[in-house]
């Protein structure tokens, strides 16, 4: 065996025809092909492997369409996601309606928020979402034409008006988009908590008339007090019980203000999905009122000469609906409950059939999975209307207006979490010569000595598994020995670095490798950890080349839970390419980009401050007729550790006087080398720099005091930050 070969000193007598090593038939680890092993997602896995069986192990004729099939990107990814030809990830702001020449390269919308201003960018530190608003007009445009086309071509009679639930994501621009698109065809907000109906009623202020404002949550005097206020304000406003007990709330309030509410009842449905997001539906779900509570509604509302009020009934079965099978189940359910209500005499308008429109985030189409849907936007609307209409139809009610709260479906394509690879872990063992064997076998006790003996005579044999089995023996002997104090670290070192070895000789070795991303999953993408969830993760650039490792990705948060080790498709690890130089972290090699794809809905409402992580910088990117095909209209850069640290009570400004007094009282200025105004200067820029990692940068406690501060880019300058940066006056020592 080539490995011991070299490191049998003849001060150990090796076993019989151990220098014939050098010709053993240990088998050589199977290099990484590019393509993943076989999972439950077969269809695409054979397809990458009959791809790349064209490839040669090199990664000579590796192509874009490769990588696509190895990431299966046309399965999540379509009709927004691409690879162009020169393998970076590329965005089709308008769906399957973009022009070639309209495609974005992300990799250059990723340069020109992370380049120096001094080169032409805008000087952001990543992390960095990117939000692309035309994909989002794209997506409620899409979602309107699936019921438009679904409701013409059934004969329905009414017609469909959704909502954006605030929740999915509360960012003020995402919400302002959403009004300013949706307000041709009457779209909406659905509020949940005191807050979100101040940001929803400011919204739609600028919105439609029509538009329906839905106060869905738990509620107090002051939520339902909000809610009647923006009914005086003219704004459609619509109250929904989720509790029995807020009727009299409504009713009590709505007489002393003298504003007559519009009302809704949220039931509680017999129909549930199994899955981790059915859990809010069926009789014991969070929400919602029985048919027995509802009837109590019903006569209280009825006994206030109210029951005109009572317009619109909610359901929700729960997120991610896996199958229309399912989902027209549910709906007709709630179809019976509608009929019934305007049976009793509620002048009923409206059916909300809350959210649960599903995302594809593997592409497998799959009815069986937490992570996919079996389903489009056009069997989705095609599956509620048809519902709906069979019910009204038989129990000869008039077609009511179809409202939906369709907000993971909405918002999750249009941002892109962008993130880097600074460094890789990979388990180098040390080289050994004979004197190094040498002075490790005379520190081992004679016990170990004999696992070494056997193991080398194991090897020689060809049995591999006995070989390895004394290995173990051997390191744990040793271990036992060190933690004795009769074996030195370097002898343990020594001991590990051949294990190592001999465990990459015999293809043993774990190939994974951990690759350490400048993120903190806790405030990224914080529904991994919680719950689990799968997001598709690519690099977005290197796409022409043969991913050559397989690795997991571990962030910076000092948590074992800090990481992702699954991945969509049923992996443990993720196709990645090898760093150049020493990768993202000491800057020698060029930066090696990954992309978390959509995760635009919960993720940055969810995210927390672990580690005191904030959140990710921000661009938001238009399609122009430029030459590349976009510009930059806004760019935020994120919290800084003086923002974190404002959240958690701390008072940066006298933190840093602290400090400064601190280097007043200990510095010695002329023998310490550095001038305390330059002292001072960096500590205070510390404070307005980001949490995250700077890649190849130096340290801002040796270099210039160059604030950074918010700047506004609109279309006709992009790439030319205005405003005046941030400083603090006590900077200055």
């Amino acid at each position: 065996m080539p490995v011991l070969a070299c490191c049998v000193d003849a001060a150990v007598a090796p076993p019989p025809g151990y220098a014939f090593a050098c010709d053993s038939s240990l088998p050589a680890p199977e290099p990484f092909s590019g393509v993943p092993p076989a999972t439950n997602t077969a269809t695409v896995a054979a397809t990458a492997a009959s791809a790349a069986a064209t490839t040669t192990i090199d990664g000579s004729h590796w192509s874009p369409s490769l990588s696509a099939s190895l990431y299966n990107i046309n399965g999540w990814g379509a009709p927004y996601f691409s690879i162009n030809s020169s393998g970076n990830i590329t965005v089709r702001p308008y769906g399957t309606a973009t022009l070639a020449h309209q495609e974005i390269d992300l990799l250059k919308v990723v340069k020109k928020a992370s380049d120096p201003k001094s080169s032409g960018g805008l000087g952001l530190q990543l992390p960095l979402i990117v939000r692309f608003p035309d994909v989002l007009k794209n997506r409620l445009e899409s979602l309107q034409a699936a019921f438009e086309f679904a409701i013409q071509s059934q004969g329905y009679e009414s017609h469909y008006q959704g909502v954006y639930p605030v929740k999915c994501n509360q960012d003020r621009f995402v919400v302002e988009d959403i009004v300013k698109f949706g307000s041709p065809f009457r779209f909406g907000l659905e509020a949940g908590s005191k807050p979100e109906l101040l940001l929803a009623m400011n919204c739609l202020c600028k919105g439609s008339n029509e538009a329906l404002l839905i106060c869905n949550g738990f509620k107090d005097v002051e939520y339902i007090s909000l809610a009647l206020v923006a009914r005086k304000l003219a704004l459609n406003t619509v109250i929904v019980l989720e509790q029995e007990e807020e009727i009299d709330i409504v009713i009590g309030l709505s007489q002393k203000l003298a504003i007559r509410p519009v009302i809704g009842v949220r039931a509680k449905l017999r129909t549930k999905h199994s899955g981790h997001f059915g859990s809010t539906s069926g009789e014991k779900g969070k929400f919602g009122l029985t048919t027995t509570q509802i009837l109590r509604v019903v006569k209280k509302l009825e006994q206030a000469g109210m029951l005109d009020c009572l317009q619109l009934l909610h359901f929700h079965i729960g997120s991610q609906i896996p199958s229309t099978a399912l989902l027209a189940d549910g709906v007709g359910e709630a179809a019976q409950i509608y009929c019934e209500l305007v049976r009793l005499g509620a002048c009923m308008q409206v059916i909300d059939i809350g959210g649960g429109l599903g995302i594809d985030y593997d592409g497998s189409k799959s009815a069986d999975s937490d992570i996919s849907v079996s389903y489009g936007l056009e069997e989705y609307a095609a599956a509620v209307v048809q519902a709906i209409r069979f019910v009204c139809n038989r129990k000869s009610v008039k077609h009511p207006v179809i409202c939906s709260e369709s907000g993971r479906a909405i918002v999750s394509h249009h941002s892109i979490l962008i993130f880097e690879a600074m460094s890789v872990s990979v388990c180098d063992a040390p080289a050994m010569n004979s004197l190094n064997l040498k002075y490790f076998l005379e520190g081992l006790a004679d016990d170990a000595r004999a696992d070494y003996r056997n193991l080398s005579a194991a090897a020689y044999r060809g049995e591999y598994e006995t070989c390895l089995l004394y290995a173990e023996q051997l390191k744990q002997r040793c271990v036992e020995q060190f933690k004795e104090g009769s074996l030195d670290i370097e002898q343990l070192a020594a001991v590990d670095g051949l294990c190592d070895l001999l465990s990459k000789a015999t293809g043993a070795a774990d190939p994974v490798r951990t690759y350490h991303v400048n993120l903190s999953l806790f405030t990224s993408i914080p529904d991994f950890w919680a719950i689990g969830q799968l997001f598709p993760i690519v690099p977005i650039h290197k796409l022409d080349q043969r991913p050559g490792v397989r690795g997991i990705l571990s962030d910076l948060t000092c948590d074992s839970d800090g990481k992702i080790d699954k991945f969509i498709g049923g992996e443990a690890s993720l196709p990645l390419h090898e760093l150049e130089g020493d990768g993202g972290f000491s800057g020698d090699g060029g930066p090696y980009y990954l992309g978390m794809f959509l995760g635009g809905a919960y993720e940055e409402a969810i995210g927390g401050l672990h580690n005191l992580f904030g959140g990710p910088s921000v661009v938001r990117v238009s399609q122009s007729d430029g030459p590349h095909s976009f510009a930059v209209t806004r760019a935020v850069p994120g919290p800084s550790c003086s923002d974190v640290l404002r959240l958690m009570q701390h008072e940066p400004e006298l933190m840093f006087e602290t400090l400064k007094h601190r280097a007043e009282e200990f510095v010695n200025v002329d023998g310490d080398g550095m001038a305390l105004s330059s002292l001072a200067g960096g500590l205070a820029q510390s404070f307005h720099n980001m949490p995250y990692l700077v890649a190849g940068a130096s340290c801002c406690l040796t270099a210039a005091n160059v604030g950074d501060g918010y700047y506004y880019c609109n279309d006709d300058n992009t790439g030319a930050p205005t405003g005046e940066d941030e400083q603090w006056t006590y900077c200055c020592a």
